[in-house]
């Protein structure tokens, strides 16, 4: 029974069904598909808030890199791949996340965790 706690930005959009995924650093005990998702925001504060229950369908991993083909960082052209699969669709991924594009998430995860970045892809 995982909990998942949520940046203030992102609390509506959970709230309200309209993110249905997320994207974690892989945790000792990695989520499963069948998990019951405990979401939150504002977790380990007095305004905690429960978001919703849910039920975790697909979990899978996902890499987010600099593109080796540019000579420096450039958000706009990232290398994403799915369980090693790079011919997926990255800014959907990005969109359903909550980011309005690809770039903003690519350089969200470059400041906030630093790449490449591993981890999984949780959809619920």
């Amino acid at each position: 029974m995982p909990a998942l706690n949520f940046q203030s930005q992102f609390a509506p959009l959970v709230k309200y069904g309209i993110k249905r995924q997320t994207i974690r650093a892989t945790r000792k005990r990695p989520i499963r598909v069948g998990d019951t998702l405990f979401l939150y925001t504002g977790m380990r504060t007095k305004h905690c808030t429960r978001l919703m229950v849910a039920q975790c369908w697909f979990v899978a991993e996902i890499r987010i890199e600099k593109n080796p083909a540019t000579a420096r960082f450039d958000p706009a052209y990232p290398v994403v791949s799915i369980d090693g699969w790079r011919g997926c669709n990255a800014h959907s991924i990005a969109i359903a996340d909550g980011f309005n594009s690809l770039a903003e998430m690519v350089s969200w995860f470059h400041e906030t965790h630093g790449l490449p970045f591993v981890g999984q892809l949780i959809r619920w």
